[in-house]
């Protein structure tokens, strides 16, 4: 059966426009209002009279479409669109939030939503499934990373944004959505009907692995996350832990004090977790291990991936620059940047980028993400492989992602593919059993060998600084020759 050309022009996918949403993916910071000017006086005057301009600007818009637009439109509706285009030209991840998102900061804290449970990305106007939170109605339903949202009930998804789909999708437990989705392979899109109900998902996890090696993972940083990992880690210690495995995989991020608050675990009080620096040089905030907790001093390996972002890339980063975790897997994310909650009038708010994080040694992550200590890739899957699936996607591929003014960003290379829009998109899956896990096999292999930083590879940085530190007594030589 052949599709109609909106439907076909709904399918397609481009991973470099590809926004990772939602759920997740973003530091939250306290809900408090301020202001900034210019320290400057005839600065301030001039700023305000150019503020001034462009509002008056806005005012005639909204006069003219009120005059004349065919229909009466809503005057709050118009404002609100105009917020929304006007924060979110900023990055991806400041954002307008409608009463319903506003109003829902305190239980996403909490890990609990009433919903389907899916990650969901957006490109060229589409919604995307990058994954579906495991055991959710969403999971048994059957959605899978990459899957096309075409519809939510009976609205098309094209031009939808992502706060009116998770609106959408998100109601009451008990209550049906229907989603229309399109899957590579299929002849035609299928309708899934699913019930939402209360998601609840854990931000803790953990087991015994092989003789005396604990295995704990963070699923996301939630409010109480460093007390559940405290407590996991105290009940695998009764039971002879000597050794730890923290697995951070495909962890989103969340709370920026919880991931202090974990650090803390393993690093001596006053110890230098994570430092934000705002725009201004004097806007430097160092958060400090607490103090507060047990510290351990038992080996850890961090497993982390390119689903491991903000929080996590924070934990990583900490443990590996104080010398106290070994780091392995793959590149991560590479989200450096911190954002805080705004209220607005009318129960609205704005989740506004502020600031940029730097680990203990000063490295910003943006757009770069932690480089393991050792890396161990995981091998590639298709849509139709695993249930952990997840696409494989960076910061560096979001619209509008900050640059790293630390690193020089490479160009971006593009192929026939790319300009067609008809790139494929990479995907990986941890497995579910252990022995086919070859990040988590080299994470036990390295406890078991008692020291963990020894026989580590030299990081790339490391050996490219030989290189340039060759080149310059090479060509010092040469000066040197010349002079004779």
């Amino acid at each position: 059966m052949t599709m109609d050309p909106e439907e076909k022009d709904m399918i397609k996918l481009n991973k470099k426009r590809l926004l990772v949403t939602a759920l997740i993916l973003v530091v939250l910071g306290t809900v408090t209002l301020f202001t900034t000017g210019f320290v400057v006086g005839h600065k301030v005057a001039h700023a305000k009279t150019d503020a001034y301009e462009d509002l008056r600007a806005f005012t005639r818009a909204l006069e003219l479409i009120k005059s004349n637009y065919v229909e009466d439109p809503s005057t709050k509706e118009l404002i609100q669109g105009a917020i929304r285009g006007m924060v979110s030209s900023l990055d991806p991840h400041s954002s307008y939030m409608t009463e319903r998102a506003f109003k829902e900061i305190n239980m996403d804290i909490k890990g609990e939503f009433q919903g389907v449970g899916i990650q969901i990305g957006i490109k060229n106007q589409q919604l995307t499934v990058i994954s579906p939170i495991e055991d959710t109605p969403a999971d048994r339903a059957g959605l899978a990373a990459a899957d096309k949202i075409m519809k939510i009930n009976d609205e098309w998804t094209k031009d939808m944004s992502i706060e009116e789909a998770v609106d959408k999708m998100r109601g009451p437990k008990g209550t049906q959505v229907r989603l229309l989705i399109y899957r590579e392979g299929w002849d035609k899109p299928k309708e899934f009907k699913i019930t939402r109900d209360v998601i609840k998902v854990a931000s803790v996890k953990s087991r015994m692995l092989e003789g005396d090696i604990g295995y704990v993972k963070i699923i996301q940083f939630q409010g109480r996350t460093s007390q559940d990992v405290e407590a996991a880690m105290k009940k695998l210690e009764d039971k002879g832990m000597k050794r730890l495995v923290l697995d951070m995989r495909n962890n989103p991020g969340g709370l920026l004090d919880q991931s202090v608050d974990v650090s803390s675990l393993f690093l001596p009080k006053d110890k230098l977790v994570v430092y934000l620096q705002g725009r201004k040089k004097d806007d430097r905030k160092d958060f400090l291990a607490t103090g507060d907790f047990t510290v351990r001093d038992y080996p850890v390996v961090v497993l982390v991936n390119t689903g491991s972002a903000s929080a996590s890339e924070i934990v990583a980063g900490a443990l590996q620059d104080s010398k106290r975790a070994v780091v392995v897997g793959t590149q991560t994310f590479g989200k450096g940047s911190v954002q805080t909650v705004f209220p607005l009038d009318g129960g609205t708010g704005i989740r506004l980028t502020t600031a940029k994080y730097y680990t203990p040694s000063g490295r910003s992550i943006q757009n770069v993400g932690i480089t393991p200590d050792v890396e161990v890739k995981l091998p590639k899957v298709n849509g139709k492989n695993g249930e952990n699936a997840h696409i494989v996607v960076r910061e560096k591929d979001l619209e509008r992602h900050l640059k790293n003014e630390t690193v020089k960003e490479p160009e971006k290379k593009t192929d026939k593919k790319q300009e067609s829009g008809e790139d494929e998109l990479v995907m990986e899956a941890v497995p579910k059993d252990d022995k086919e896990d070859i990040q988590l096999q080299k994470a036990i292999a390295l406890l078991k060998t008692g020291d963990i930083f020894k026989n580590l590879p030299p990081k790339k940085e490391q050996e490219a600084k030989k290189e340039e530190k060759k080149e310059e007594k090479k060509e010092e030589k040469k000066e040197e020759k010349k002079e004779e």
